[in-house]
């Protein structure tokens, strides 16, 4: 019970990271159409604001919390940048934006190792984050790490917080309409561009928050956000496309499997075991988890 306790907690713990990496993705990509390749490197540059805020704040609680608001503000900055240079001219050539979006992920790294250098840094996580909580003591003892503990609270904040703008605010209703019929939208008076805009400044952001989030298990690199977008992408399309209760789904469902397997094998035989697994699952349920709900005959 106590292995089952923790690997649960562990694959939990992923699937966090996972829906965090993922979360701006069901904006850009489930909800906009647009293959954005460069989501990892927004995750980068929210990973950056971190090492930066701490060369000027000795404080490592307190860089981590500046950090938070401020990684959302950068990552979300590049995001409305890059959607009115480019991305604005291809929303009807999704493969288009799959090369455009690679090439500028490419770039961003690059700018990266001039400006940090190519090896990784880390930056240094809050002695309130370094403990642990003992859920039970003794023979069976089940132990919880801080770090982890806060990762799945953020997450669990910004699926929250997602939800309610897109759901009980005029933003959110008008980022709907958008994503449902675009011309229709646009001739009830809807400024499409704007929303837009503003729709990719917010995924782009939660894309910096899951950068906060990363330096707290592993270190920086220009290439981390290479190493994690594959991820991202998988669980929205195993969620289904634009569903973002079944990002929630997919993100802990895959973290939950991950867990075990790694406990059981090796980490590449689990990656290996779960690629199979969501293949086989889309051979089953192409359209994900969820799907959208249209009055479409076709």
């Amino acid at each position: 019970m106590t292995v089952i306790l923790s690997q649960s907690f562990t694959g939990i713990s992923i699937g966090a990271v996972l829906l965090l990496i993922a979360l701006g993705l069901s904006l850009t990509f489930g909800q906009m159409g647009v293959i954005n390749m460069a989501h990892g490197e927004f995750i980068m540059a929210g990973a950056y604001t971190v090492y930066v805020v701490q060369k000027s704040i000795d404080s490592a609680g307190t860089s981590l919390l500046v950090s938070l608001p401020l990684a959302f503000l950068v990552a979300g900055s590049m995001g409305v940048l890059l959607e009115w240079l480019l991305i604005r001219r291809l929303y009807a050539r999704p493969l288009d934006t799959l090369l455009v979006t690679w090439g500028v992920s490419l770039m961003l790294q690059q700018l990266a190792r001039d400006i940090f250098g190519a090896p990784n840094v880390n930056a240094q996580a809050p002695s309130w984050l370094s403990g642990r909580i003992t859920l039970v003591e003794g023979e069976h003892s089940l132990t919880l790490a801080h770090s982890r503990l806060f990762i799945l609270g953020l997450a669990i904040a910004a699926v929250v917080a997602l939800t309610l703008t897109l759901r009980r605010t005029s933003l959110g209703r008008r980022i709907r309409a958008v994503v449902q019929h675009r011309d229709l939208a646009e001739a009830s008076g809807i400024a499409t561009g704007r929303v837009d805009r503003i729709t990719f400044f917010i995924g782009s952001g939660l894309a910096g928050l899951a950068g906060v989030a990363l330096t707290l298990v592993g270190p920086i690199g220009p290439t981390m956000g290479t190493n994690i977008i594959i991820d991202a992408f998988l669980v929205i399309v195993v969620g289904g496309i634009g569903q973002l209760r079944g990002a929630v789904i997919a993100a802990f469902a895959l973290g939950v499997l991950q867990a075990v397997m790694e406990y059981s094998t090796t980490v590449s035989v689990a990656r290996v075991t779960v690629l199979v697994a969501i293949v086989a699952f889309l051979q089953w349920r192409p359209q994900g988890i969820y799907t959208l709900r249209t009055r479409s005959l076709a």
